[in-house]
């Protein structure tokens, strides 16, 4: 059942993924990739809202692990910071590296706070 619910959540996760970096990234004429660093502050919000609520391994293996999984995507952000390095953009490799890193923790952390807040 739990791998059910994994694959559920990557379902919807991943094509959420796309489309919104897709969107994300239309709005912005720049090589930095804004729609990655989009995808995964918001699944680090929600990651770490889910571990901070108190819910039952059923959600966090459908919400957590599948769809937060499926949501973010640490391959494609070392791709674009190393392809970014790789094309004489290195103040961007390091912002986006940077960014990424503490905004996700940040993400994280607040999230975590925020159910922690609201739970109780």
């Amino acid at each position: 059942m739990t791998v059910l619910l994994i694959a559920l959540g990557a379902a919807l996760g991943a094509p959420l993924r796309y489309l919104t970096d897709r969107a994300v990234q239309a709005r912005h004429d720049s090589r930095f990739p804004w729609g990655t660093l989009t995808v995964n502050v918001a699944g680090s919000l929600l990651l770490g809202a889910v571990v901070g609520a108190p819910v039952g391994p059923a959600v966090t293996a459908l919400v957590g692990t599948g769809f937060c999984g499926a949501l973010t995507t640490w391959s494609t952000f070392g791709y674009e910071t190393v392809r970014l390095a790789r094309t004489d953009a290195r103040r961007q490799a390091v912002a986006n590296a940077l960014a990424s890193v503490v905004a996700g923790l940040g993400a994280a952390s607040l999230g975590f706070a925020l159910a922690r807040a609201l739970t109780g």
